[in-house]
């Protein structure tokens, strides 16, 4: 149900705003779940101990309800084409195909291969590109955060902020994870990174760095995703980090709380964070939640209930970094129905849109710079400006930059040229650092003809020499990651 503030006919708009009302999908018309209770569902155990991992189990659940031929899609992508395992909370899939109606054998099989939400969280091997698989440039580690490891799992990157990997875990795991050379379980494709520290050693050694250097004001708490550390342990890192002075923010990043929202809802956790926000508003210091919703259909009721429950801690924000995903959300109505659910309904800010990195076997979900630089342009003038996300260009050995920011673009090869204004953490002693250009790569099959044409004598297409090219990637992350910890 949805109230109608205004449409595109009444006011001539390209873009009709309207009010829409969170609903919680009806998962009992899932077969699996059809005698699931309200109480069961809000159970973070009963969610975790039914989440989908394999085919086997998505079968249990949705039954004859789609074809065969959906199941053995998928099952080959598992096998010869996913960088992440498949784990699917309740939560999440219960938002794939929200508004179709079971009517019988096969009756969900299309509205599940349109669906968005499940386009990124259970990809299909025929939705992947066939001529292009993965671009030339792609790697494991897209974004070299292995390089910038001043200990293991802390990137430094930027001047006054850093990346803390505490786990290689999430509640769920997303296709395109840019992380996917360390988080989650090893697929046929990609055998995963490991840490080597223990635990405890890891985080204290990442404490003993932040010490060490008072320039680091920013702490970004990730994985993996922290919902999956046990409270207690989370609570103690973010204790320990209040305790340092130079620290100013901290940023803790979940998809949970999307996708597992009943996690953030249990009493234990509420009461922690209550507690870690009363110290750090004592101590002047921001605590923020960020999460990562792709699709207005993930807003619901559950999810505005617990970013709900974590500003009532005292907490400054809770905001959105989401990826431009084609077939999910690379569209200004889908961009702009996202931000106002999240806004609107949930509370959440709308943040970032960050364009997909260059890992392996993701061309079918990136976009070109060029349209990444039209959706920003049709975004505008509607959201509040504080509340307007910035489409961003997470750029190789660079960083973030809003896409309008490139210093140069060849369109015809798809190759974006960008300078950049800081050094990172292994640039300490490279004059030319600031000097050089950095190069982003457009997906090839956007290219004009001229373009690809460029790209098959250059680089080839082979699938063989893509795999190649991501065998060389992982040994570098591991050569990289015996040096940091040695």
């Amino acid at each position: 149900m949805s109230i109608e503030t205004a449409t595109g006919l009444e006011t001539g708009q390209p873009y009709p705003y309207r009010r829409v009302e969170l609903v919680e999908p009806d998962w009992t018309r899932f077969p699996g779940w059809k005698d699931v209770t309200a109480a069961e569902w809000e159970s973070v155990q009963w969610q975790r101990a039914h989440c989908v991992k394999n085919i086997k189990q998505l079968r249990d659940l949705l039954g004859d309800l789609v074809d065969d031929r959906f199941y053995d899609d998928l099952e080959r992508d598992q096998r010869e084409r996913a960088t992440m395992s498949m784990l699917v909370p309740p939560q999440m899939m219960n938002t794939m195909a929200p508004h179709a109606t079971p009517a019988g054998p096969g009756s969900l099989t299309e509205a599940m291969y349109a669906d968005p939400v499940r386009r990124y969280m259970l990809p299909a091997f025929s939705e992947r590109r066939t001529d292009w698989p993965s671009h030339p440039h792609a790697t494991r580690d897209s974004l070299h955060e292995h390089d910038m490891w001043v200990a293991e799992g802390l990137t430094h990157r930027y001047p006054t902020k850093v990346l803390a990997e505490l786990l290689p875990t999430c509640p769920q795991y997303c296709g395109h994870c840019t992380r996917m050379d360390l988080v989650g379980n090893s697929t046929p494709v990609i055998d995963k990174l490991k840490f080597s520290m223990k635990p405890v050693d890891r985080l204290g050694a990442m404490m003993d760095y932040l010490r060490a250097n008072p320039s680091v004001r920013d702490v970004v708490v990730s994985g993996g995703d922290v919902a999956n550390l046990p409270w207690p342990r989370l609570e103690d890192f973010l204790t320990k980090l209040l305790e340092i002075e130079n620290i100013r923010d901290i940023r803790l990043a979940t998809k949970a709380l999307m996708g597992l929202p009943q996690h953030w809802l249990q009493d234990d956790v509420r009461a922690g964070m209550e507690r870690v926000a009363t110290t750090a508003r004592a101590r002047g210091v921001s605590v923020a939640i960020h999460t990562h919703v792709n699709h207005a259909n993930s807003v619901t009721p559950l999810v505005a209930k617990a970013a709900k429950a974590m500003l009532d801690t005292g907490i400054r924000d809770v905001r959105n970094q989401g990826v431009l995903l084609n077939g999910v959300n690379a569209d200004p109505h889908a961009l702009l129905d996202l931000c106002f659910s999240l806004l609107d309904g949930a509370q959440i800010m709308p943040y970032y849109f960050y364009m997909c990195d260059m890992i392996p076997f993701s061309e079918h979900w990136r976009v070109s710079v060029a349209d990444a630089q039209r959706l920003q342009h049709h975004i505008m003038g509607y959201l509040p400006g504080f509340a307007t996300p910035r489409i961003v260009c997470d750029v190789p050995f660079v960083g973030k930059r809003w896409v309008h920011q490139l210093a140069d673009y060849d369109r015809e090869k798809g190759i974006s040229y960008w300078t950049k204004n800081y050094r990172t953490s292994i640039e300490a002693n490279d004059p030319e650092a600031l000097e050089r250009t950095y190069e982003y790569y457009d997906p090839i099959h956007t290219l004009p003809a001229e373009g690809q044409a460029w790209w098959r004598e250059h680089a080839g297409t082979s699938l063989a020499e893509a795999e190649k090219r991501a065998a060389a990637s992982r040994e570098t992350a591991e050569a990289q990651a015996l040096l940091t910890i040695s």
